[in-house]
């Protein structure tokens, strides 16, 4: 008897090494390079195994249609420019996201390691994916990451009428020693545009104060909703203006600006990141600082749970412990995602995996 787990209802159950080579075939069968086809890959199945679908390999058929309209590059010629050691600007020449912030996540650790501190902007980047899959690689070098991006706006503004920034994220990963470490990663926005078009599907209506109309207007009406609101409203819409200060102003590639010009090319679709990480043996004892964070976790762990709480839980804590199981029994992939994948599969000549189970 095999202790595989059923997958969800009309989900297929993939190995997640089998999906991830699969992923990286079709990627470079896209256009990429085979490095850069498996860094791309990973960020996507890292996603999925966490439980962050919108993120996982449903990105695969979006990016190979980013990569043959040219949105995308599959051969940038990527450079990193540097004035100070601490410091540095990667001018990604329009390579997929994971491409670019992986990169970007290396230099900032070498850095750092040397200079206890480093940020690393990123430059003209097409959507970077799970920002939390950055940060939390600069945390498996024993550093702190940090991560800012900033896009096209699609989310309306406390006061403005219609978009006007971005769904921003902003990630931070701490170290533990015993522990999985501390994940927070989360947008600027109260939902994902992902589960708008999921209410739509579903004819559910939205939470109160999650989404508006496309002249600004809150609706709980998925057919009429076009946008997130930002969390908290003047909270979440002045993070997101923030990090575009941040990142996009700060490598001298404005997008909040130049979208709202009457430049065509301001509505191009691109993105901008900051990357920082930052080493706790440049403030004391690395080991003593992770043996603190256990401590602090551990402590928060220990409090009352509140009534009806199945638990008390710290920021990334459940999705590492989904990533592991997933890693162990396979990552459910819904059928619309798998029936675009096995079409992509044809069409370039690439071998399907043989599915764990579910509707393969």
């Amino acid at each position: 008897m095999t202790d595989t787990p059923a997958p969800k209802p009309g989900k297929t159950l993939v190995a997640a090494e089998d999906l991830t080579a699969f992923a990286a075939a079709l990627l470079e069968k896209g256009g990429l390079t085979p490095e850069d086809a498996r860094t791309t890959a990973d960020v996507f199945v890292w996603a999925a195994r966490r439980g962050v679908d919108s993120h996982g390999t449903a990105r695969v058929p979006a990016y190979l249609e980013l990569l043959a309209k040219g949105v995308a590059n599959a051969r940038p010629r990527i450079t990193v420019e540097s004035t100070t050691p601490a410091a540095a600007v990667l001018d990604a020449d329009r390579a997929p996201g994971p491409v670019a912030l992986t990169r970007a996540a290396r230099e900032a650790v070498d850095r750092a390691r040397t200079y206890g501190i480093a940020t690393v902007g990123v430059r003209r980047t097409v959507h970077t994916g799970a920002i939390g899959y950055y940060v939390s690689r600069i945390a498996e070098q024993g550093l702190i990451g940090l991560g800012f991006v900033s896009g096209m706006p699609n989310m309306g503004y406390t006061g403005v009428k219609g978009a006007a920034v971005a769904t921003s994220p902003l990630a931070v990963a701490v170290p533990a020693d015993s522990r999985a470490p501390l994940l927070l990663d989360m947008a600027t926005a109260t939902i994902a545009l992902g589960r708008i078009r999921q209410a739509k599907a579903n004819g559910t209506p939205l939470p109160e104060g999650a989404a508006a109309t496309a002249d600004g207007t809150p609706t709980t009406d998925p057919d009429r909703a076009v946008m997130p609101l930002p969390l908290g409203g003047v909270k979440g819409s002045g993070m997101s203006l923030a990090f575009e200060l941040l990142t996009s102003v700060l490598v001298g590639a404005p997008i909040f600006s130049s979208f709202h010009s009457d430049d065509p090319r301001g509505r191009e679709h691109r993105q901008n990141a900051l990357l920082i990480a930052v080493d706790p043996a440049a403030f004391g004892d690395p080991g003593a600082f992770t043996e603190a964070v256990d401590t602090t976790l551990g402590t928060l762990k220990g409090l009352p749970a509140a009534d009806g709480a199945t638990g008390v839980f710290y920021p990334g804590e459940r999705s590492a412990a989904l990533s592991a199981e997933r890693g162990r029994t396979g990552v459910p992939v819904a059928p619309k995602v798998w029936r675009e994948l096995l079409a992509k599969a044809e069409e370039f000549g690439v071998e399907a995996p043989r599915p764990l189970g579910g509707a393969g």
